[in-house]
């Protein structure tokens, strides 16, 4: 995981009230013409962001090499400058990537440490490369190309859990368990109809993505400060070159525009919290109490005094880190809510929460996705439980509604009947024909198919039921969904 805030973690408690000026030969700031005293010390490391933000360095070199072949195309650049910058670029990238790059937190952020760097390479030609451009609009790029790439692997990851719980749930459509409300037993449902239901929440996470991506998609290169810039750009250009689907259309909102990285943390939110439940439910049934499922031993822990212990650790972790996704959420809302147009420099700030909120997300969905692969189902524990709890009581007021008892009447007949059950310590399958006759006439000996966990099952034999039959089709159905990407629904 990306470190929150390495600079604040490592600092003594009181170093902050021991500012030095920073001397005019330290003083490499890009920015500094108009001043005439050095950045304090203190003001420099509080106002850096490189120890974050060089992550963006891949963006950044990608996104200047597209200006710098627009700047060539509308004639700011000539041949040879335009060569000059593009080789020192692909330099600076090899020297970040060896780990020779020498970051400077006196050059506050990614952008001006690798302008620097490429000035010293190539001289006055990388100079020109910020021509028509501002930092406001680059750093808008560089994230919006960074977050892009972050959007499609969380989608593929979201991809392969959805793969694995298709090939899971297609083992156990014939294997019941109850279904609860209120974790009360509720339905006899089957373990794939469970999964399926997994498999529709995730779904929607990977519509979601999908649709935001195509939000980040936009490309604010060009924009610069906030106005757009004297020079004749071809936004178009560097839109297509860097993939994206338009140049923003509004260079204003274009610096100042962060609902993009906004609706990623609440998308991703929404994710954590389906991971949260799943989590939940894991940490249930592993437990000796209920013993539905194993976890594999590399996704649990022991107890450091208790040596019967295999702690669901993984899980829990996962069920933990939602909290974190959804701060990072609310950080980045109070970040803007009082920001007027344009670029404000609170702006930095929103990358250590976005950058965390990635982080954390793809390695909780790695996780989970190694989990469902792995954990081993125990489908007769399941069956034990589903004939615990009267659940298929709901079913024998369904029977005496087709006999002829209105619904209401027959609810109250079932609750004698359970009444009756729970009071003798058997199952509703068990008490005996007189019994059950005497609370209504209307029941026959074929009450006791209904009352099976194989009868209740094959009733609900239609879209979106937990008949093995129809769980069967649900899952085809899934397969070409995933395949195909469809927005949701049944298969057209």
């Amino acid at each position: 995981m990306f470190p929150y805030n390495r600079v604040c973690a490592t600092r003594p408690d009181n170093a902050w009230s021991r500012p030095e000026p920073m001397s005019s030969s330290q003083d490499s700031r890009l920015w500094g013409g108009r001043f005439r005293e050095p950045t304090d010390a203190f003001v420099a490391e509080f106002t850096a962001s490189v120890d974050f933000d060089s992550r963006l360095y891949h963006h950044d070199i990608r996104g200047s090499i597209a200006h710098a072949n627009m700047l060539r195309a509308v004639g700011v650049l000539d041949e040879a400058e335009h060569k000059a910058v593009v080789d020192g670029l692909a330099a600076i990238e090899g020297e970040i990537e060896r780990g020779e790059f020498a970051w400077d937190p006196a050059l506050e952020d990614v952008h001006m440490n690798i302008e620097a760097r490429l000035t010293t390479l190539v001289g006055d030609a990388g100079k020109k490369l910020h021509t028509a451009r501002s930092r406001n609009d680059q750093v808008a790029t560089d994230t919006r190309l960074w977050l892009r790439d972050q959007i499609d692997a969380v989608v593929d990851q979201l991809t392969d859990v959805l793969a694995n719980l298709l090939n899971l749930a297609a083992q156990h459509t014939e294997t019941p368990m109850p279904g609860f409300t209120h974790l009360q037993p509720a339905q006899p449902i089957t373990f794939a109809h469970h999964l399926l239901a997994w498999f529709e929440m995730a779904l929607r996470d990977r519509e979601r993505f999908q649709e935001c991506r195509r939000r980040v998609n936009v490309s604010p290169l060009g924009s610069a400060a906030l106005a757009g810039t004297s020079f004749p750009v071809d936004r178009a250009m560097t839109a297509a070159e860097l993939g994206f689907d338009r140049p923003a259309a509004n260079a204003l909102d274009a610096v100042s525009d962060r609902d993009f990285a906004i609706e990623f943390c609440a998308v991703a939110s929404l994710t954590a919290v389906h991971l949260s439940r799943w989590c939940e439910e894991l940490v249930l049934w592993v437990s000796p109490q209920w013993g539905f499922v194993t976890l594999p031993d590399a996704y649990c822990t022991g107890s450091s005094i208790m040596p019967q212990k295999k702690n669901p650790d993984v899980p829990e972790l996962v069920r933990g880190k939602a909290g974190r996704v959804i701060g990072n959420l609310n950080a980045l809302l109070v970040l803007m809510k009082g920001q007027p147009l344009a670029y404000n420099r609170d702006n930095q700030e929103d990358k250590q929460p976005l950058f965390d909120t990635a982080d954390t997300l793809r390695g909780c969905l790695r996780a989970m996705g190694d989990i469902i692969a792995a954990m081993r189902p125990h489908p007769q524990t399941m069956r034990a439980a589903a004939e615990r709890g009267f659940a298929t009581a709901t079913d024998l007021a369904d029977y005496l509604v087709r006999k002829g008892l209105p619904f209401r009447d027959a609810h109250a007949v079932v609750a004698r009947v359970v009444e009756h059950a729970a009071a003798a310590e058997v199952g509703l399958a068990e008490v005996p024909m007189t019994t059950l006759r005497q609370l209504c006439g209307r029941i026959g000996q074929d009450v006791y198919g209904v009352l099976a966990l194989e009868g209740s099952l094959a009733a609900r034999d239609h879209v979106g039921g937990t008949a093995p039959r129809a769980t069967r089709a649900a899952i085809e159905s899934a397969r070409r969904r995933l395949q195909a990407g469809d927005r949701g629904g049944e298969t057209r």
